[in-house]
């Protein structure tokens, strides 16, 4: 196994290169819908390294280098993980875009990075310059199939000229935060490396095998968990990571058996839609050995593993701060919502509203820290051009979460809740702010909260009580008025999936609302007569 600490993504790529030059480094299941690969696709790290070499040098001859930033929109295709070596080689950081955001978001993403390239799928060109438009900005764009012919001149120099090293930005992921629009975090080179080895030295059930696995990741590599914790921990381990285009009920299995997957990775939601399948005996036909994921659903927990045979490992991580927490040695509370215990490298707190410690077995914050001596150690960099959020988030020398958690007196700790104004939904985490800024510039719209309702395949939805402007009825023509709206601007997965007008919101003195009180707690919302409900209109377009 290859040890990252003080090494550049580069240089651990190269030791990979010549330690396992003939093992897989990935993989693409077939997929005879699918416009790329449709026979499927595998290349070694040798290999790779060719491919990663020649994009490095378009790159070089462009004119682009270090402490430049370059806005991928790549989806999950092999050629995402390429230009991402490639870039951090020459100390350039990407910026992946999901391909699920609006022209609006875009052009904020690119706005605020101050990107100074952007390469595209040929599918997303309208996509990209009708982002780009609206941005204001003048950045220089080309499309992946166009690039191999040369990229278009760096209109200013690398603004940097000393030498690549662990705090150099690797990434620039945008996450949503509490307050509205995303947030930059700034992934440095060792922060991203660090993930990897964290995630494949914990040991009991997640241990991987020096160059026998073969991961499979349906997540997107525009998020940090396929697109650094998995990739690197392959990297390091000289392994193979699996990348299908997305979750697929229907493929899931054929792709795990064509491709020998022996390891998974999973969302909460996935699990059920794998149980409401009919039993088979080709459950068990497969080589996986574990699966990893997060938001299980206790109940399912033990049926699962005894119906198709692997045990599935619960973790915790976030993109600012995703050294992982892990119930992965036995005694697994499989039947709780159990997400490890602190180590040495991982210290755990748990707080009241005050930063107080809240006695054993009571709800709290949970804050994390490397160390006391140093606590921001092998942590993400910072928020982009936000040092007040980024110091709000690191007060009193701890990274406050926002999760909301338990422990117990032997240290584990347990899941309770997220953020109380984060809505998860498949995955994506959506701040409820950002939807509530957008659906208040409706005409028709007074006053807005969106909040999260359970969902059976979907884990949260988006749902919007609306309280109506003056002039305007409570009927169906003015909600989907209001929903086409918000589509029109946000990415598809966060438009309201339920939609209901109220007469007023609670709110405290300062005119703040208090969500909780909107429902009492024996209420389904989505259960009121008078609700609209939108989901099957919330599809990619």
């Amino acid at each position: 196994m290859i040890h990252p600490e003080n090494k550049t993504i580069d240089v651990v790529f190269n030791e990979a290169i010549e330690q396992y030059p003939d093992n897989l480094f990935l993989m693409v299941p077939s997929d005879s819908e699918r416009s790329y690969h449709p026979l499927g696709y595998q290349i070694t790290y040798q290999a790779a390294s060719n491919t990663v070499q020649q994009i490095k040098n378009l790159l070089s001859t462009a004119g682009y280098g270090h402490g430049h930033r370059i806005a991928i929109l790549l989806e999950n295709r092999p050629e995402f993980v390429f230009v991402k070596l490639a870039c951090n080689s020459l100390g350039i950081s990407i910026v992946p875009i999901n391909p699920d955001y609006r022209p609006a978001e875009i052009a904020y993403l690119l706005q605020d990075s101050l990107s100074n390239l952007v390469i595209y799928l040929d599918l997303k060109k309208e996509l990209i310059v009708t982002s780009l438009a609206e941005s204001g900005l003048h950045i220089p764009s080309i499309s992946l199939d166009s690039m191999w012919s040369g990229l278009p001149a760096a209109e200013t120099a690398p603004p940097e000229s000393g030498p690549i090293h662990g705090d150099t930005e690797a990434s620039l992921l945008y996450t949503s935060g509490t307050t509205g629009r995303p947030k930059g975090c700034r992934m440095g080179h060792e922060y991203e490396l660090m993930l990897g080895y964290w995630y494949v030295t914990r040991g009991g059930y997640l241990t991987f095998e020096e160059g026998k696995e073969r991961l499979l990741n349906p997540l997107p590599l525009f998020h940090v968990n396929a697109g650094i914790v998995s990739l690197w921990g392959m990297v390091l381990t000289g392994n193979c990571q699996i990348q299908p285009e997305r979750f697929s009920p229907d493929k899931w299995w054929p792709s795990i058996r064509e491709t020998e997957a022996t390891i998974v990775h999973y969302l909460g939601a996935v699990v059920p839609i794998l149980m409401n399948t009919q039993p088979s005996a080709e459950d068990k036909n497969h080589k996986v050995r574990m699966g990893i994921g997060a938001g299980l659903e206790p109940t399912l927990h033990q049926p699962f593993e005894e119906r198709f045979g692997f045990p599935l490992v619960e973790i915790w991580g976030m993109t600012e701060f995703c050294r992982i927490l892990a119930d992965c040695h036995d005694p697994r509370q499989i039947d709780t919502r159990a997400i490890g215990r602190p180590q040495p490298g991982l210290e755990v707190r748990v707080v009241d509203q005050n930063d107080q410690d809240v006695p054993v077995g009571e709800s709290g914050e949970m804050l994390v820290r490397h160390s006391a001596e140093t606590p921001r150690k092998w942590a993400f960099l910072g928020y982009l051009n936000k040092p007040e959020a980024t110091a709000e988030a690191w007060r009193g020398g701890w990274f406050h979460t926002g999760d909301t958690v338990k422990q117990d007196e032997t240290g584990m700790i347990y899941f309770v809740d997220r953020k109380k104004n984060i809505i998860r939904r498949s995955g994506e985490n959506i701040a409820a702010a950002e939807i509530e800024t957008v659906i208040q510039g409706h005409p028709a719209v007074g006053q807005v909260a969106a909040l999260a309702v359970a969902d059976k395949l979907r884990d949260e939805e988006v749902f919007t009580c609306i309280v109506l402007a003056a002039g305007f009825e409570p009927n169906v023509e003015t909600a989907r008025a209001i929903f086409d709206d918000c589509f029109k601007q946000l990415a598809y997965y966060k438009a309201p999936g339920w939609l209901l007008f109220v007469e007023s919101l609670p709110v405290t003195g300062t005119q703040k609302v208090v969500k909780h009180k909107i429902f009492a707690e024996d209420v389904d919302p989505t259960q009121i007569s008078g609700v609209f409900d939108f989901r099957r209109l919330k599809k990619r377009g």
